[in-house]
C-alpha cells in the first residue's frame, strides 16, 4: 500500500567500517560514532516489509578516494544527502510492480519540498511529519496554524493499534487552497496541514503536511499517519 522511507543509525567502533564518523542521531538524542542508511519499509494489510535501503556516506568519505576503495565503496558513489537517498528509494518503487498509494516518513524527510513535488507530480499521496517552523504557503508557520484552530477543530481518532492497545490522539485537519493540476486541469488532489496532539500531555503536538486524492477525509489521513 506504501513505503515509508526513515533512517536507522547503527553504532559502531572505530573508523573503518562504510560511512562511519561522529553523527548525530535524532533518535539517540545525541552524538555518536555511527553508520546511517535510508531504508524503506513497504506496509499493507497483511503486514510490513522492508524493501529498499541505501547507505548514506558522509562528505569524510566522498572525498578520501582512498578511505573508500579500502571499504570496497564503489568508485562511482558520490555523496548525497540522506533526503537525495530517499528520493531515490522512492523513484525505484515507483517504477517497481508495488502498487504504492501512499508515502509516509518522518520530519527529516517532510520538509524536503522537492520529495513532496516529486511525489505530487507521480500522483502518489502523503502523509509526511514536518518541523513545528514548517513554513506553509498562504498561512504561515505550521504551529501558529495549528494553536489558533478553535477546539472544535480537534477530533479523537486512534491511528492504529500499539502496544498497549488502541494509540488514541486528538487530531486536526484543514484543507489548503486549491491547486492547479500538473496538466492544467481541475484539481484530482487536496493539500492539508494535520496535526496530532497528546490525551496526557496535551503540549506534545506533531505536525505534517499531507497530499490526498480529493474526497480523502481527516480519518484516512490519521489512518495513514499511524503507519509511518
Amino acid at each position: 500500500m506504501h513505503g515509508v522511507p526513515s533512517p536507522t543509525q547503527l553504532i559502531k567502533k572505530g573508523t573503518v567500517s562504510a560511512g562511519v564518523q561522529r553523527q548525530y542521531s535524532g533518535t539517540a538524542g545525541r552524538t555518536e560514532n555511527r553508520q546511517i542508511g535510508v531504508f524503506a519499509a513497504y506496509a499493507s494489510s497483511k503486514g510490513r516489509a522492508l524493501v529498499d535501503r541505501e547507505l548514506y556516506l558522509p562528505k569524510s568519505w566522498t572525498s578520501d578516494q582512498d578511505r573508500c576503495t579500502e571499504a570496497r565503496i564503489p568508485d562511482e558513489c558520490a555523496f548525497a544527502t540522506k533526503g537525495d537517498l530517499a528520493k531515490a528509494i522512492i523513484m525505484r518503487a515507483l517504477a517497481s510492480p508495488l502498487p504504492t498509494a501512499w508515502v509516509t516518513a518522518d520530519s527529516a524527510y517532510g520538509q524536503e519540498w522537492r520529495l513532496r513535488r516529486l511525489l505530487e507530480e507521480a500522483g502518489v499521496g502523503y502523509v509526511l511529519a514536518v518541523p513545528k517552523s514548517q513554513l506553509v504557503h498562504a498561512i504561515g508557520r505550521i504551529d501558529f496554524t495549528i494553536t489558533q484552530a478553535p477546539e472544535e477543530a480537534w477530533e479523537r481518532h486512534s491511528c492504529g493499534a500499539g502496544a498497549k492497545g488502541p494509540r488514541v490522539y486528538d487530531w486536526a485537519a484543514a484543507r489548503l487552497p486549491a491547486i492547479d493540476d500538473f496538466d492544467g486541469d481541475a484539481p484530482t488532489h487536496d493539500r492539508w496541514v494535520l496535526a496530532r496532539r497528546s490525551l496526557a500531555r496535551p503540549d506534545e503536538i506533531a505536525y505534517y503536511l499531507a497530499y490526498a486524492p480529493a474526497g480523502t477525509g481527516t480519518a484516512e489521513l490519521v489512518r495513514v499517519a499511524g503507519t509511518r
